[in-house]
């Protein structure tokens, strides 16, 4: 059977190469380049459309994918026939399963994307333009792709110590939880992803799914951001944000955007936010078995009513004595203003980036911190209550 994805050449090495415009620069080039990125809209078809056609709608040709094309016999074979014991998880668009590649002797992770509906073709796409183009130590590889026999496969580096969702809550037993300085270590990483796609890509990327279960880890406990589908291009030119339909992750998304789909670079800063409060309290986002009061983590995190000693009422107790009480109270108050209610309160990733290395280095971090560096947060809040928060946890 013929590929759907319009492309010429043939064979498991061809790639799809078209004019480009653009190009999004590397992590080396960053300083230098600010590239542009033409706008990518969501192009409105019938499910009935064929790929080609969705791809042709959505300007795709404008762009360059760069990553090697796979038959589908080849993943095939790499997976074991798509095997139920090499699913390594699966998502709302499709399952990712473990993979050998014999051809460049490499382990990969394959995420083989359902095939109805509109919103994989979608996904499908984003994720193979975002990810061919986008070159970031702290940014999952995307390998390859795969669309014959109408299949939507991306084709990953694999990553071996799987999410940090796994590491945080699904742990294995008798598996030692992680420590504090590799919780700081991963958070810092995933910030500097970010702190990429906002500040060195011109328009800058919201991810728009910023979450532990798309933080992935490496050798060493390397953190990379994964999952690319839901990513949108953010806003250009005297616009202050972009309007979409409200997609994510219950607990993550920002207050404004599920109630406007106004998307803003400082969306993605609330979603790490709760990702920040994750790694220090040990809880999910959001819980439903927990009372109404207590089950988004973002508002019982940084409820001033749970008194004086809020920071050691919610720290994860597997934390209890790792870190000084100056590091926790630093790290718990950026993240108390990232999932601040009025977007103007958060602070930029730049910012996030440079209070998580000085929280990471405790050797320079006292004297930083008690001149009342870039880190302390302003005394009020998108709610009126951020400042009784820093009361408390400054008394505790």
């Amino acid at each position: 059977m013929g590929s759907c994805f319009s492309s010429e050449g043939g064979g498991s090495s061809r790639r799809n190469v078209r004019t480009v415009t653009t190009q999004i620069p590397r992590a080396e080039e960053a300083e230098s380049t600010e590239p542009v990125i033409p706008e990518m809209e969501e192009s409105v078809i019938t499910v009935e459309a064929s790929h080609a056609e969705f791809i042709t709608n959505l300007g795709l040709e404008r762009y360059i994918i760069d990553v090697r094309h796979y038959k589908y016999e080849d993943l095939c074979v790499a997976t074991g026939g798509f095997r139920a014991d090499r699913l390594l998880g699966h998502g709302g668009f499709g399952q990712v399963y473990k993979g050998f590649l014999d051809s460049t002797n490499q382990e990969v992770a394959i995420k083989r994307l359902d095939l109805q509906g509109q919103q994989g073709d979608w996904e499908f796409v984003t994720e193979a333009v975002m990810l061919s183009n986008l070159h970031h130590p702290n940014l999952v590889k995307l390998v390859g792709y795969c669309d014959d026999h109408c299949q939507r496969i991306l084709v990953y580096e694999y990553m071996p110590f799987g999410s940090l969702y796994s590491h945080i809550h699904d742990l294995p037993l008798g598996q030692q939880p992680l420590d504090w300085s590799t919780r700081i270590q991963i958070l810092l990483g995933a910030a500097k992803g970010l702190e990429y796609l906002h500040n060195k890509v011109k328009p800058p990327i919201i991810n728009r799914d910023v979450k532990c279960a798309n933080i992935l880890l490496g050798e060493g406990y390397h953190p990379k951001l994964s999952d690319f589908g839901l990513a949108k291009l953010g806003p250009t030119g005297d616009r202050t944000h972009v309007s979409t339909r409200v997609m994510g992750t219950p607990g993550y998304c920002a207050p404004e955007y599920l109630m406007t789909g106004k998307l803003t670079v400082s969306t993605d800063i609330y979603s790490f936010g709760v990702v920040m409060l994750e790694v220090l309290t040990g809880r999910i986002a959001r819980d439903e078995g927990l009372p109404e009061s207590e089950r988004n983590l973002a508002r019982w995190a940084v409820n001033p009513a749970l008194g004086p000693d809020l920071i050691n009422s919610v720290v994860d107790p597997a934390l209890q004595g790792q870190c000084s009480a100056s590091r926790l109270y630093h790290a718990f108050l950026l993240a108390a203003r990232c999932v601040s209610e009025l977007p103007t309160m958060r602070p930029a990733i730049a910012e996030v980036v440079k209070t998580l290395d000085r929280i990471s280095k405790p050797s320079t971090k006292k004297r930083q911190f008690e001149r009342g560096g870039p880190s302390t947060p302003a005394r009020t809040s998108s709610n009126g209550n951020q400042a009784q928060v820093q009361d408390h946890v400054e008394g505790s």
